[in-house]
């Protein structure tokens, strides 16, 4: 009598007690909490191990410290202004949520609180310039980075942001970017790359031997990257469904041949494999997924994740020194180069379950290459711009000879990174 007491009370309760309240549904609500602490992850851990391991023993708190202040610069200034301009009306950049305002515990993006977003979107504003960093390391000033990561994230990351899936019309090609192909990577990569060029060459380049801290950090790095890029991508759905499902599944095939694919060339020119480089290639294919992850299948994963490994090998082996930029931790190779192949390589690897009925690869391929373009053009000129702006904020952007001899962890912290 009890149970059928219970389950006639059940049966009369509102379903959306258990699954929705006031539009907002507790199942998406709960996965994008998780996802939004996975992608929290990757930076002031993930990317820190993973940039601190690549570079020289006297400059890995330096760099480590790079990846948190630009999370920590960047929370800050997106909940100020990055939203607003980001996801705010208006064709050309957003306005009108500056200082998250009009956003209450009421206000809903969707089926979750618009606050969630708003801390979801901000991971990503927050990685995209630590990404960067890996560009201009052990030679940077720690003030010029911290002033230049807050500038760059309102000037060139959240416009973009707001011309890709922010309702900005002036700059919407129509793109297919589902997590971040152009708005994260290609915008970093690129970033990185123009300030390498600007701060030129480390001063012992080519004269004394420059090899990562610790491999082990590297990996370890690289792992909690796989793991929190979970986040990254199957949370760009913004809910708890079968999309995001596939995009965790094919993020998750493309890291592991990305790997193959860097081993793959690095045994071709080098007759071995390592583990440094195996650790790279899941980065590279994680990055090549990302624009696709929402609409690439298993076939699509599979060839976008071994080719962008491949090619990051490649652009790190040989193509790099071509061009004679000194980016420290290949930041421009790795996210940019390999971007660019994931942003045009969604046009053409879209699975016949979430391909649009009306869908042309020929148009789709147009659309992408204009907001590559767009996006390359736009993150060079301003990001100089913005560094300039820092540099003369703080005196120039450059530490002195003597603190890059030295190591910019015992020179601008006091600090080492092993004390024996």
């Amino acid at each position: 009598m009890r149970t059928k007491l219970l389950t006639l009370l059940f049966a009369l309760m509102p379903i959306t007690a258990f699954g929705a309240e006031n539009g907002i549904d507790r199942g998406d609500t709960a996965w994008m909490i998780i996802a939004t602490a996975l992608v929290m992850l990757m930076t002031p851990a993930g990317l820190a191990l993973f940039y601190g391991g690549l570079t020289r023993r006297k400059n890995v708190l330096n760099t480590i410290g790079m990846t948190l202040i630009a999370f920590a610069v960047g929370t800050l200034v997106w909940v100020v202004a990055g939203y607003s301009i980001a996801f705010g009306s208006g064709d050309i950049i957003g306005t009108g949520k500056i200082m998250l305002a009009g956003i209450t515990d009421k206000s809903i993006n969707g089926t979750i609180p618009e606050l969630l977003f708003v801390a979801f979107q901000g991971t990503f504003a927050a990685i995209a310039v630590a990404i960067a960093s890996g560009s201009m390391i052990e030679r940077v000033k720690f003030s010029t980075f911290a002033i230049f990561s807050a500038l760059w994230i309102l000037a060139v990351y959240a416009p973009v942001a707001h011309w890709a899936w922010g309702g900005g019309e002036l700059l919407d090609f129509g793109e297919m970017d589902f997590a971040g192909g152009t708005v994260v990577h290609i915008n970093a990569g690129v970033a990185g790359f123009v300030v390498a060029m600007i701060l030129g060459k480390r001063r012992d380049l080519g004269k004394a031997a420059i090899k990562p801290f610790s491999p082990i950090l590297v990996v370890l790095g690289s792992a909690l990257l796989w793991f929190g890029w979970f986040g990254f991508n199957a949370g760009s759905e913004v809910a708890a469904d079968g999309v995001a499902a596939n995009a965790f599944l094919v993020s998750n095939v493309a890291a592991s041949l990305g790997v193959m694919g860097w081993l793959a060339v690095e045994y071709i020119f080098y007759r071995k494999a390592t583990l440094v480089g195996g650790a790279s290639g899941a980065v590279s294919g994680l990055v090549a997924i990302t624009p696709a992850s929402g609409s690439a299948g298993l076939t699509g994963a599979i060839i976008i994740g071994l080719v962008g490994g491949a090619l990051g090998a490649y652009a790190v082996s040989r193509l790099k020194h071509k061009f004679r930029v000194d980016d420290s931790l290949d930041a421009f190779w790795v996210h940019g180069l390999v971007g660019i192949w994931g942003s045009i390589a969604t046009a053409i690897f879209i699975a016949p379950y979430l391909m649009p009925q009306d869908y042309s690869m020929t148009s789709q391929l147009v659309a992408q290459l204009k907001a590559v373009a767009a996006t390359i053009l736009y993150s060079a000129v301003v990001t100089a711009i913005v560094f300039y702006i820092a540099s003369a904020l703080t005196g120039g952007a450059r530490v002195d000879d003597e603190t890059e001899l030295i190591g910019l962890d015992e020179a601008l912290h006091g600090e080492d990174a092993i004390n024996l």
